[in-house]
């Protein structure tokens, strides 16, 4: 035994409970969908030191298209894991922030990133 927790939930063949986010209709699992999403969790990390713009994100996250980091902004803004405040100034100034609930999710995100450290060198392409 490698001294890892193991994991102890539900397997995917037994029944769901009504918030399993194995079932199908369990409202959770549009929330795991959101935070497993490719851009979202970096864009949540991004944040952590407090607002910015969308051109100062976009250079923290190399390789995101503008595209694909408004739809990402979008989302969590729509979720409620971000604040988008435009301010009345010319050119227009707009900020991106983590709300109180996005804030919450940095928690869960730095144990997954320190995990990724501590074994992205045992990870090997294709196999």
């Amino acid at each position: 035994m490698t001294g890892q927790p193991t994991y102890t939930g539900p397997s995917p063949q037994t029944p769901h409970a009504p918030h399993d986010i194995y079932g199908l209709l369990c409202p959770g699992r549009a929330v795991w969908e959101l935070l497993v999403h490719k851009w979202t969790g970096l864009a949540i990390t991004a944040l952590v030191d407090g607002p910015c713009r969308f051109g100062e994100l976009r250079r923290k996250l190399e390789g995101v298209s503008p595209k694909a980091l408004t739809q990402t902004l979008r989302r969590l803004e729509d979720h409620g894991l971000v604040l988008r405040t435009v301010h009345a100034e010319v050119p227009p100034r707009v900020d991106y922030e983590l709300t109180d609930l996005g804030r919450g999710a940095l928690e869960p995100l730095a144990h997954l990133r320190t995990w990724i450290r501590a074994n992205a060198e045992k990870f090997t392409a294709g196999e």
